[in-house]
């Protein structure tokens, strides 16, 4: 019997398309450059919002957005790989999708982290690179620019294409439910809480986390 399960809770379906509306707002903005680098540094903060909201909502969130429920070990990886993983892994992300997760928030991290240290040398510098070595805003700038942008590009282009691939070789939607919170699951499996008490207490985490990154890029700024 199929059963209706609330997998993505709204705080995390809408972490999910804030991060991607950010990712392409700092994509357009790196190209542009001059006045748009201060939209880029804008971006940027917003992402590391995010991602700090993200990790406390891997610990206190929905059921199936906390990081107990995912982050498996190797074996559990390869019986998945063989096809013998659980039936559970179907629900919220699998053994598989939940790697490409964690690549994709530590690198982001990275990637904000050496923005932070980054100079052009031209108009935009970070806030930080005032405070780390020259020759750690030379590693950093290159890194940013040259090397992470691309790897995290590339890591976009694996995830739509594990998208596509499971949509069209498993019929499974994968999409849907990042929008709506809901899949259909063929037994019986724990739902997300998602009520307004869940809700406002992920609006106040996430004010937290805003107002913390505020309140340090304004002293390193100042």
């Amino acid at each position: 019997m199929a059963v209706i399960v609330r997998v993505w809770d709204a705080p995390t379906r809408l972490f999910h398309w804030a991060l991607v509306l950010c990712f392409v707002g700092l994509l357009v903005t790196s190209q542009v450059g001059g006045t748009a680098m201060d939209w880029h540094f804008r971006f940027g903060y917003a992402v590391l919002t995010l991602l700090l909201f993200r990790v406390v909502w891997g610990l206190f969130g929905g059921h199936w957005s906390r990081f107990s429920t995912f982050i498996v070990g190797l074996p559990q990886i390869w019986r998945y790989l063989r096809g013998q993983g659980k039936p559970h892994d179907a629900v919220g992300h699998n053994p598989l999708g939940a790697l490409s997760i964690l690549a994709v928030l530590s690198l982001l991290a990275m990637q904000v982290a050496s923005g932070l240290m980054s100079d052009d040398e031209i108009a935009a510098a970070g806030p930080l690179t005032r405070f780390v070595p020259s020759d750690w805003v030379s590693v950093a700038t290159y890194y940013h620019k040259d090397i992470g942008k691309y790897i995290l590009l590339g890591l976009v282009a694996l995830h739509l294409g594990a998208i596509a691939f499971y949509y069209f070789r498993k019929q499974d939607n994968l999409v849907k439910p990042m929008i709506t919170g809901d899949k259909l699951v063929p037994f019986e499996a724990p739902s997300a809480g998602d009520g307004w008490t869940e809700r406002g207490r992920a609006g106040l985490v996430f004010l937290a986390c805003a107002a913390l990154v505020g309140s340090v890029v304004t002293g390193l700024n100042g």
